[in-house]
């Protein structure tokens, strides 16, 4: 445009923000006609609706048709940069965003620059990085009316909360959008700018009283919530809200079969003997509800949890309590104790070969990692950074942190799994911290990747990987089922059979009690064997066993025999 036309522009009054996207356009190096189209269709949008923040409250779908007719996007476009006016999400994912996104690109160089040195740092692929660093940096970056140091852990919540409110966009669109502005997210923690760790997908837990909220009687969940507060002082969260989902089970069975029973001084023995009958054959509910009983422990689990929740009002001598003992110990299932499933010498040597030459580093060496010291696959993801400690002439020993049953330990490391950390580490390189789930402290995690913690998804593929390589079937040839937990139980048999004692294998595998540990001990041990052997020479050789005629035997009598056997 040349300085005439735009003094023209100004003596007719024209609006401030005409003159302003009129300078825009004269610096742009396009042809006169593709300037004085822009012009003419930012004047006719202006004709019809003057108040731009107005015509932002229209339906999306007449804006739509508005843009259409006066060919007016890149004007909103130029609005939406200068920060005129601020889009919403529904009108830009509905329409194709055309130079939106790189306008706003060059107006911000340094923001998109240091998103891209992220996503260098991450290895993230071309396409992902210009996705990220272009298109969701600055729709976040207008949508919110920030700037890329600006943003926090609460526009990020904002922002996909809104997509899910943006029906004139297509599933697909939001689904993208929501990716990208997840992997923006991680960049700005990366960066420093937010302090929180992103976490896709995953909705706020849910309290207490909403969770019991699937309670039925009301007089039931008051006296269940106030329960479940007083015991939530000494039990881990996990096991409380179990405890929880025990007490809508009942709740449930009351409501289908006992209606009547609306408060817990109205049981009587006879309900609890149906409800046992019903639990033990009932179906999985929630989203794992299938056509077939639940598993025993589940049962069992649900028995226990009820009968201390009944045991522990009446200790209490809460004034809710029912009027007498509903629930014995003869009414707990008793479960099979089967032998720890571990794999045969062949299958373990066959396996790890083929365990080593895995592509996936991750699997390659977490596998590996979880065969050398008998962890479970919940602290293997757990490990920090810090977890090697090396005691000079006593080796170099993992800290394993608290898993399942709540406790620490250390394990001596052999060679190869040693070395196995190592390459790991060197892999992993340098990444911030993120916020530990269990106590909300940043943590420098082991097992991290790309700036996030990597799943036990890897791993069962790879270990799936392993079995397809080494050509290990199971019965009618199909491949061998193996699970990563196995290869717990295969470390801990092997150290039986080479004659460790159990005292030392219970603190390696971090059981709190002996009878855990015991399991591994009907495996082949050689203690067993030896002592076997022993008796099975008395037998071929046919001993026999003198008798004195009167007076007392030779054979030891009880107490003599237990002092005798006793650890």
């Amino acid at each position: 445009m040349s300085a005439t036309a735009l003094a023209t522009l100004e003596a007719n009054g024209a609006p401030d923000i005409l003159v302003s996207y009129a300078r825009f356009v004269a610096g742009l190096t396009i042809g006169p006609d593709a300037k004085r189209r822009r012009r003419n269709a930012a004047t006719a949008l202006l004709v019809i609706h003057p108040d731009l923040e107005a015509w932002m409250t229209r339906p999306t779908q007449a804006r739509l048709a508005d843009l259409d007719r006066n060919d007016a996007w890149s004007f909103i476009t130029w609005c939406f940069v200068k920060g005129v006016l601020r889009p919403d999400l529904d009108l830009v994912l509905a329409k194709t965003p055309g130079d939106l996104y790189a306008e706003w690109g060059r107006h911000h160089p340094g923001d998109v620059a240091r998103v891209v040195e992220v996503a260098q740092r991450f290895s993230w692929s071309a396409n992902w990085t210009r996705d990220v660093s272009r298109s969701a940096l600055a729709l976040v970056c207008m949508w919110s009316g920030r700037k890329l140091d600006e943003l926090t852990d609460d526009i990020f919540d904002a922002f996909t909360a809104a997509l899910g409110d943006t029906p004139s966009a297509a599933r697909d669109a939001r689904l993208h959008n929501q990716a990208r502005a997840f992997s923006l997210h991680q960049a700005c923690y990366e960066l420093r700018i937010c302090a929180r760790t992103p976490r896709k997908n995953r909705p706020p837990a849910a309290t207490l009283p909403e969770t019991l909220q699937a309670v039925v009687q009301p007089d039931i969940r008051r006296v269940g919530l106030r329960y479940l507060e007083v015991v939530a002082t000494t039990l881990r969260a996990s096991t409380v809200l179990l405890r929880a989902d025990s007490l809508i089970v009942f709740s449930e069975y009351l409501a289908a079969h006992q209606p009547a029973i609306r408060r817990l001084e109205q049981l009587e023995r006879a309900h609890i003997e149906g409800f046992l009958v019903w639990n033990h054959r009932r179906p999985w509910r929630g989203w794992l509800a299938r056509d077939k009983p639940v598993a025993p422990s589940v049962s069992k689990r649900t028995v226990v949890d009820m009968r201390g929740f009944f045991d522990d009002l009446a200790v209490w001598g809460w004034a809710e309590r029912p009027s007498r003992q509903l629930i014995f110990a003869g009414d707990i299932p008793r479960l099979d104790r089967p032998l720890p499933r571990a794999l045969p010498p062949n299958v373990d040597r066959d396996l790890m070969a083929a365990v080593a030459h895995l592509n996936d580093p991750f699997a390659r060496h977490g596998l590996a990692i979880l065969r050398g010291t008998g962890m479970r696959l919940g602290e293997l993801l757990d490990l920090e950074l810090d977890c090697l400690w090396d005691f000079g002439d006593r080796g170099t020993w993992v800290k394993v942190p608290l898993g399942k049953l709540g406790t620490e330990r250390t394990v001596p490391l052999d060679e190869p799994t040693l070395s196995d950390f190592d390459a790991w580490m060197a892999l992993r390189g340098t990444q911030r911290a993120l916020t530990h789930p269990r106590h909300g402290q940043p943590v420098d995690f082991l097992f991290l990747e790309r700036g996030r913690r990597l799943s036990a998804f890897r791993l069962r593929q790879g270990l799936d990987q392993a079995i397809a390589t080494a050509g290990l079937t199971g019965p009618g040839g199909q491949p061998l089922r193996v699970t990563p937990h196995q290869l717990r139980h295969t470390y801990g048999t092997t150290l039986v059979n080479a004659g460790i004692s159990l005292q030392a294998l219970m603190a390696l595998m971090g059981h709190v009690s002996a009878e855990m540990t015991l399991r591994y001990a009907s495996l082949a041990s050689p203690t067993v064997r030896v002592a076997y052997e022993a008796a099975m020479t008395k037998v071929h050789a046919r001993q026999s066993l003198f008798v004195v005629a009167s007076g007392r035997g030779t054979a030891p009598d009880r107490v003599e025999w237990l002092r005798s056997e006793m650890l």
